[in-house]
């Protein structure tokens, strides 16, 4: 058993910051002291966050870090190494890998996996195809965070696009049912316009036209009236249009809520023009769209419609990234990152600490249940990030952590950093250098 104390901390938890001390002890925070009100006692280490903020560990409901099958593009090592360099203690993986994960063998295979090799926690979706509702509920909601839906084909194609089987999964999972809503058929037919016109060579800008507003709010209606009819635990992936948000509630507390959304960094920092300064680099699915969609999110998440910020961190090498519009793959790497961006908007007075802590760290605890996690909380694991609130720092081809060795975000000045990462109590990342002894864990859910 080791035992840490942190001091001179500013802690952001539960709508407070609180001055004082924390106690880490044999993997769980076993104390909470404001100044002068500590107990004497000998530790092994004592850390100085120098009046810096400690937050509870990022949780990311949304990444893809590509293992097994795609391992060029990422995997558990080095994502899960740059997620905790970035302050994400724990992460929430995709099933469209390589083979998809639609069976339960399959399922346990990632976590096995992640058990070898990942520094930060973990859990695994179960993928939905149109033919594998068996297998979708035998998976254990207390082990595993939800089933994943694409409701609109992406990187893997696992549509599922059949009426019958949709109203099924809905009707008999007991599970959250996460989805990554955009209508096919509208798509399709955006898509023979722009090739009509262009043929191969459809400019990347035209990406949220072909990708529009329309054929997401069309699927996100669908998967509501669905979510309504029977009464289903819905969580909506990377929001991307002012005319979904019509769609959600706020002035609900999220534990009674049933249909919650999330919405991913690079939807708050980039907008349309972008497209002609980044180019494919910011091509995701759903697409970046107009700078009036970018605040209306931003607006959607301060104002409580918007409940979870996350990442979708979809790596790809950058020969596949500088491909033509039709071949280059959609996604990008944004999880080192995502912690340094929302802080920004707290530098600008856009959004307060406590609540980037709640929309980064509470809530998905929250949200997805998960046990004993996103809080800094006596008895807690302590899944803790300390940050220096005045470093700044250029994102650089030498500083990148991604497999894949490129960011969007190359070139852009940060002015917060973290400098230490704690993942079940262990220090894992300390200014710079990585400590891989301990691995991370299992999440475990609290479902009843």
């Amino acid at each position: 058993m080791s035992t840490t104390w942190i001091t001179n901390a500013r802690m952001v938890n539960e709508g407070k910051l609180l001055d004082g001390r924390l106690l880490i002890s044999n993997e769980r925070i076993a104390g909470i002291f404001p100044p002068g009100k500590h107990p004497d006692m000998p530790v092994d280490r004592v850390i100085d966050a120098k009046h810096g903020f400690l937050l509870p560990g990022i949780i990311d409901d949304q990444v893809h870090f590509r293992e097994p099958g795609l391992t060029h593009k990422g995997d558990l090592y080095h994502e899960s190494k740059a997620a905790v360099a970035g302050g994400v203690t724990s992460f929430m993986d995709m099933p469209n890998t390589n083979p998809k994960t639609t069976t339960q063998e399959l399922l346990e295979e990632k976590y096995r996996l992640a058990s070898k090799t990942s520094l930060a926690n973990f859990s695994f979706y179960m993928g939905a195809t149109n033919d594998n509702l068996d297998e979708l509920l035998k998976t254990d909601p207390s082990q595993v965070c939800g089933i994943k839906i694409f409701m609109g084909s992406s990187t893997g194609n696992m549509l599922v696009d059949n009426p019958e089987t949709l109203k099924t999964i809905f009707s008999r999972s007991p599970m959250l049912i996460a989805v990554h809503c955009e209508d096919e058929s509208l798509i399709r037919q955006n898509t023979r316009e722009a090739r009509d016109r262009f043929g191969e060579d459809v400019p990347i800008y035209l990406h949220p036209r072909i990708r529009n507003s329309e054929a997401c709010y069309r699927s996100s209606q669908l998967a509501v009236d669905l979510a309504r009819q029977f009464g289903t635990r819905l969580h909506f992936l990377h929001l991307s249009t002012a005319a979904e948000i019509a769609l959600l509630q706020t002035g609900i507390p999220l534990h009674e809520k049933r249909i919650t959304a999330e919405v991913c960094v690079h939807h708050l920092v980039f907008e349309e023009k972008d497209y002609f300064t980044s180019g494919n680099l910011i091509k995701w699915n759903p697409a970046i769209k107009s700078a009036a969609d970018r605040d209306a999110l931003l607006q959607a998440l301060e104002e409580g419609y918007i409940d979870v910020v996350a990442t979708d961190h979809a790596p790809h090498t950058l020969t596949e990234k500088q491909n033509t519009y039709f071949e280059c793959p959609s996604g990008g790497p944004m999880v080192q990152h995502s912690l340094a961006i929302m802080l920004e908007f707290y530098k600008q007075g856009r959004f307060t600490a406590e609540m980037i802590v709640d929309k980064m760290c509470h809530a998905p605890a929250v949200l997805f249940r998960i046990a004993q996690r996103g809080f800094i909380r006596e008895g807690y694991f302590a899944d803790l990030v300390l940050v220096d609130m005045e470093s700044r720092w250029t994102v650089s081809r030498d500083n990148i952590l991604y497999k894949c060795g490129w960011s969007p975000l190359l070139g852009r000045t940060f002015s917060t950093r973290v400098t230490h990462t704690f993942v079940n109590g262990n220090l894992v990342f300390e200014e710079g250098r990585f400590f891989e002894d301990h691995k991370g864990r299992r999440l475990v859910f609290n479902y009843t």
